[in-house]
């Protein structure tokens, strides 16, 4: 009776979080094993096309906000592998430290006001999560530096569109750490803790715990949530990515991640327009960051495709390369040798 009334409470609470607005879902995981082995996966989720492209960017790259006169300028000190979206931002990827950044959904986001071309310094949001990979190797490095708000990061419409980027960011080193950054109510909301492993779209992330705080009290092999809605697949991914066999058996650890982030993701061509946070999986990353290989599966693809750092060039004198994925171009296994040299893409900047 007990375990029923808990269930009864944790359900009439759900209820009262769940987010009816315009968003779009994502989870990311993160999954501590022993001996260094740690690796990040996420899903993204879109209600319709969202084309992607792998990217490997050199060290020394000059970067520009794209917020104006005013913008954020910097020289890269890592080089990163990237997953673009639309070839107008980086969305997710792993920099040559370990250090990984995941771009996910936040309709709750509300960034600072800022007016192109003043006099304070700003950087686009289609170029947050590339700042962090240019600049850090820890997570700690990062939290410390964008603690400080030296710039306001800004969004506006994806081009051609009338949807406002909303987003909040997370990032996870090699020895396992984790943080969080949201802008709520105009400020930046630091989360930081290795223990933060798990994370979805929507609510904002403080609400996200207290979900967690409830679930526990309940056994996952009695009860999980099921559905395709944010909350539930926060619970899902948190209990799943704790669960499953900790170890250095870099196949086997693999092979239990994706089928996590499998299991938090939405089948293709699942959507609901009552609730339009549910919305199909396009793409899943998983980065291996003792061993720096970064993983994409394309839904729409029977194969996954990875790189292995160790052959690639990030010295300042390499060039940009590309791997062609967003025609759902039909590559498998290893693939740096498919890489083309390419002319880098404009990220996007303020309307």
């Amino acid at each position: 009776m007990r375990i029923k009334n808990r269930i009864l409470i944790v359900l009439v609470f759900l209820s009262t979080i769940i987010y009816n607005g315009k968003t779009f879902a994502c989870t990311r995981i993160v999954y501590q094993g022993p001996n260094g082995t740690i690796l990040t996966a996420r899903s993204m989720d879109w209600r319709g096309e969202i084309p992607a492209n792998l990217w490997v960017f050199p060290r020394g790259m000059e970067r520009f906000g794209e917020a104006g006169n005013n913008s954020v300028k910097w020289k890269s000190r890592y080089g990163s592998v990237v997953t673009s979206s639309w070839d107008i931002a980086s969305s997710d990827g792993m920099n040559e430290k370990g250090l990984v950044g995941n771009l996910l959904w936040l309709a709750e986001s509300t960034y600072p006001q800022f007016e192109k071309n003043s006099k304070a310094k700003g950087l686009a949001v289609s170029l947050w999560l590339q700042y962090v990979l240019d600049n850090f190797s820890t997570v700690s490095e990062a939290v410390i530096a964008l603690g400080k708000n030296e710039f306001v990061v800004t969004s506006s419409h994806i081009p051609g569109t009338d949807i406002f980027a909303t987003v909040h960011l997370s990032i996870s080193d090699a020895s396992g750490d984790n943080a969080i950054f949201e802008y709520i109510n105009g400020k930046l909301i630091i989360h930081h803790d290795r223990a933060y492993v798990a994370m979805t779209n929507s609510p904002i992330f403080d609400e996200q715990l207290a979900i967690n705080t409830y679930w526990k009290s309940i056994p996952g092999t009695i009860m999980l949530p099921g559905t395709n809605r944010a909350a539930d697949r926060f619970v899902r991914a948190h209990y799943y990515i704790d669960a499953i066999p900790k170890t250095d058996n870099i196949r086997t650890a693999l092979a239990s991640v994706f089928g996590v982030i499998r299991n938090c993701s939405v089948p293709l061509g699942i959507s609901s327009a009552t609730e339009p946070n549910i919305s199909s999986t396009r793409w899943r990353t998983v980065a291996d960051q003792k061993n720096l290989v970064y993983y994409f599966d394309n839904v729409l693809n029977p194969n996954v495709v990875w790189v292995e750092f160790s052959k690639l060039d990030f010295s300042e004198k390499a060039k940009v390369r590309k791997l062609s994925l967003a025609n759902n171009e039909n590559y498998s296994g290893e693939s740096s040798m498919n890489f083309q040299a390419m002319a880098p893409f404009k990220f996007a900047g303020l309307d």
